[in-house]
């Protein structure tokens, strides 16, 4: 592997596709770190340093941490996480964005463009949330300084604020785009990569620090190990995937014959990826937000605070999983089509072996998809639990970072990059990463 990486870059075009890469990693990274105007950066830090993520945990995780340290990057990239979901969601509802999905590269660019639109809206209602709920103190609740953390809260300073907010989440959509033009990967998936993986050095140390046996280093090995055992796990599982094969009869076009060939259908395991994850994490926020912004005493707040603001809690932990599963069967329902798949395949003289075209490929194909799913729907909830599991065992929920959403992304962008690297050395003869 690591004469496959030098060798990448001993080429030319890639090596420059990698140093773009990284140097756009690396001025995100800044980002991270400088604050928004009108903010009061040593009450910030003072509080970022007495206040757990709690609440706010999943955009902090997205920031690179920069959310509670209010800096220009503090939305990260879930205004556009958010965006792109919502409009997947909405193909399937409106038949405008059905039928430009079907136009290929042309449609794909006007989707792309509405949600760069819709971006930008959220990155608004989400920067005014942030600033309204700094201003109000509930950001840091429970330190001494979360009032001073916007000295000036007239209208012009809010307004720069979330103007400021806004434009930050418009240049990482930028940024992430210039990676996917010109360097390696997904650009936004690279930034999100990027901002988890800021965080694993400062956990580590964190559990190493606070742990009690042997000073702190049999914590660290103990999570070390556990992440070692996580990561394959999610690799073994990122990478099943059940293969229904398809064949293709042979058709005469004048002369020629055409089709004839043999091909398979993908259906992986995991097939909705991190999405489920993200709805029960987002789910789950409102009723703790709800009673945070509003300081209710009444019985259904406190029954909130004892039930859902703790990860460690049964009631939140059986939710979360439930949840869950259940967005991972609602995601595939709507992402993958067996009567579309079926009704292409009929068109253009495809079959499964042993199954007849048109309605029994539909319901084979939502057969096999449903079975496939229930594993995959269960790994992510119990991939999930993993830092709500750390809590109890170690007590170390916010600083354990292998588990959750923040371990599926890093490993699923890193398998995607090293592939993408391993195709275009195979493209120059030279040995790939996975060999």
């Amino acid at each position: 592997m690591l004469s496959a990486f030098a060798r990448a870059f001993q080429t030319p075009d890639l090596r420059k596709k990698l140093l773009f890469t990284l140097g756009i990693m690396v001025l995100f990274r800044l980002g991270a770190h400088i604050p928004v105007p009108g903010v009061n950066f040593v009450a910030v830090n003072q509080c970022y340093k007495q206040t757990t993520s709690g609440l706010f945990g999943l955009v902090n995780l997205f920031s690179g941490g920069a959310l509670l340290q209010l800096t220009i990057f503090a939305l990260g990239i879930m205004p556009y996480i958010t965006a792109s979901i919502i409009l997947q969601l909405l193909t399937v509802v409106i038949p405008r964005l059905e039928a430009l999905k079907k136009e290929g590269q042309a449609g794909t660019a006007k989707i792309t463009q509405y949600t760069r639109y819709l971006t930008i809206a959220l990155a608004v209602l989400q920067g005014t949330g942030i600033v309204a709920t700094a201003s109000s103190g509930a950001l840091f609740s429970g330190c001494p300084l979360a009032n001073q953390i916007v000295p000036d809260q007239s209208v012009f300073r809010i307004a720069v604020m979330v103007i400021t907010m806004t434009a930050g989440t418009t240049v990482i959509m930028w940024l992430g785009e210039l990676i996917t033009d010109r360097g390696i990967g997904n650009g936004m998936s690279i930034l999100i990569f990027t901002s988890i993986a800021a965080g694993f050095p400062g956990s580590m140390w964190a559990i190493k620090t606070s742990g009690k046996l042997f000073g702190g280093w049999g914590e660290f090995f103990s999570v070390i190990l556990v992440g070692v055992v996580v990561v394959v796990l999610v690799i073994f599982v990122e990478q099943a995937q059940r293969r229904i094969p398809v064949q293709y009869a042979k058709r005469m076009i004048g002369r020629r014959a055409f089709g004839g060939t043999s091909t398979y259908i993908p259906l992986k395991v995991n097939q909705a990826g991190v999405i489920p994850v993200i709805f029960a994490s987002s789910l789950l926020y409102i009723p703790a937000l709800v009673v945070q912004l509003t300081n209710s005493q009444a019985g259904w707040a406190t029954w909130i605070r004892t039930n859902f603001v703790k990860g460690d809690h049964p009631i939140y932990m059986v939710t979360y999983f439930v949840l869950i599963v259940f967005f991972a069967f609602f995601y595939v329902a709507i992402s993958f089509n067996p009567e579309e798949v079926a009704d292409n395949m009929k068109k253009y003289g495809g079959f499964i072996p042993g199954i007849r075209a048109g309605r029994p490929t539909a319901e084979y194909l939502n057969y096999v998809l449903t079975r496939i799913t229930w594993p995959g729907a269960l790994y992510l909830g119990l991939i999930a639990l993993i830092p709500m599991i750390a809590l109890v065992a170690f007590g170390q929920q916010t600083n354990f970072p292998f588990g959750g959403t923040s371990v599926l992304i890093v490993v699923g962008v890193g398998l995607e990059t090293v592939k993408q690297i391993e195709s275009q050395l195979q493209q120059r003869n030279y040995e790939g990463f996975l060999r």
